[in-house]
């Protein structure tokens, strides 16, 4: 088999002959160099002119249709990515500075070795008890102590944080800690003794919930409120109202008042220990 050569091919050359309705007919000969450079040169121009039609004109929207709606697609389901992750951190974010304050809160209840001056007992502390603010007045000191003796031999003096009915009673050992109270959404709850709010705020589980450090090593926790009144590390009274009832929290099945009451880091049943069930 004989293969061209590129000499054979330089050398030759292309004869193109028009059809025209003519008696003669004339033939033009081409040097097959210059026919491939011809067809290089159009190749290039048709590319350079398509190439200004899609950068420089309108046509390029209809050019680039599908891949531009594609990617405003994609942008799209990124954003909405971002903003999904954003807001998963912030769930996280807040759901571990609650889990802290929460432990915060329980370990403050369990322990009696905390340093007496920190500022979450100053409410409790004895040296700011009425005695000490009597003035000298003969009879201010005698309501003073009056009122010393009972603070002191308070130790199981709690009033009903709400006025319901007790719907679920305390069951430790299937896991329910404490009383539930039948109460329709937004009743008043009420401090059942004076105490420091040692933890106000939400939960997963339980909703909004509300801890109060009390005197003689008692916490009382009220769970599933519709809302908090009072805020952490402030001084209640017994009686006053600190929030509402409600349903919040994945852990309920309707509006009610979940009412623990814990002894040394240990919970006990409330009912042996309000005066006004």
């Amino acid at each position: 088999m004989k293969f061209l050569k590129i000499k054979d091919i330089k050398n030759s050359s292309v004869y193109i002959t028009p059809n025209f309705p003519v008696l003669q007919t004339k033939r033009y000969k081409f040097s097959f160099l210059r026919v491939l450079g011809a067809i290089s040169l159009y190749t290039l121009f048709i590319s350079i002119i398509v190439l200004a039609v899609v950068l420089f004109t309108p046509a390029r929207n209809v050019v680039f249709f599908f891949e531009n709606d594609r990617l405003n697609e994609q942008i799209v389901k990124v954003k909405e990515l971002e903003g999904k992750v954003y807001f998963l951190s912030n769930e996280l974010q807040k759901l571990a500075s609650t889990n802290e304050r929460l432990k915060y809160a329980m370990i403050l209840a369990s322990t009696d070795s905390l340093d007496s001056s920190s500022a979450i007992y100053d409410s409790l502390r004895k040296e700011n008890s009425p005695l000490k603010k009597s003035g000298g007045n003969l009879l201010g000191v005698f309501l003073d102590f009056i009122k010393l003796f009972q603070s002191e031999n308070s130790e199981g003096i709690f009033i009903s944080p709400v006025s319901g009915i007790i719907i679920k009673k305390y069951e430790p050992d299937r896991g329910h800690l404490g009383i539930d109270f039948g109460v329709k959404k937004g009743t008043s709850i009420h401090a059942v003794q004076s105490g420091v709010v040692i933890f106000s705020g939400f939960t997963p589980e339980y909703g909004y919930s509300l801890i109060i450090q009390h005197e003689e090593d008692f916490i009382s926790v009220y769970r599933h409120c519709e809302s908090i009144l009072v805020k952490e590390r402030e001084t209640v009274k017994q009686g006053e109202l600190v929030a509402l009832s409600g349903n919040s929290g994945y852990k309920t099945t309707g509006p009610h008042l979940h009412f623990e009451l814990w002894k040394s880091g240990k919970t006990v049943n409330p009912e042996n220990f309000i005066i006004n069930n």
